[in-house]
């Protein structure tokens, strides 16, 4: 026993209330630290994911962009003449940021009998003259026609090389 100001406490009485307090975490507050957890989970992993994806095709973009850039190089040394496949222009191997290979066809001259693989704008006309270019997005499918939903994901090469981007914004 302890006397101060004229009255006397007990030591183990006075600390064993607030031992009582502060010995443990109540279930609510576990609750709602897993529910903000929670929260903050469900809106970052969206945004990351979206973030990701955004990424993915500014790359697809960029290396379309490139190969574009290599296959001009191409014909210009070659005195017009396009390359056969992208392995002239040393990226026959090259892979969009989703793994699928570049997508390259040579469109020839004059009319085209039958089915063609030429890609085709919404009217059905082919959205290049010389050749098309083209990564299949991250579904690694796609159709000649930019209107199929197939092809709303591929990273295409337009109007000879001044649009470059999402078929979908096409």
């Amino acid at each position: 026993m302890h006397t101060y100001s004229g009255q006397s406490y007990n030591l183990i009485n006075f600390r064993l209330p607030l031992m009582r307090r502060l010995s443990g975490i109540t279930l609510i507050e576990i609750l709602l630290v897993v529910a903000i957890i929670g929260i903050i989970t469900a809106i970052a992993v969206p945004s990351y994911q979206n973030y990701q994806y955004q990424a993915q095709v500014t790359n697809a973009i960029n290396d379309i962009k490139s190969l574009d850039i290599a296959i001009g190089n191409y014909e210009y040394d070659n005195r017009g003449s396009l390359p056969n496949s992208l392995s002239d222009v040393g990226a026959g191997n090259k892979l969009d940021p989703w793994a699928h290979p570049y997508q390259y066809l040579v469109i020839p001259t004059g009319k085209v009998k039958g089915p063609s693989l030429v890609r085709k704008d919404k009217s059905l006309h082919p959205i290049n003259s010389d050749y098309d270019l083209y990564s299949m997005g991250q579904d690694g499918k796609t159709v000649a026609a930019l209107t199929a939903q197939a092809s709303h994901d591929d990273i295409i090469r337009a109007r000879d090389g001044q649009f470059v981007g999402l078929a979908s914004d096409f």
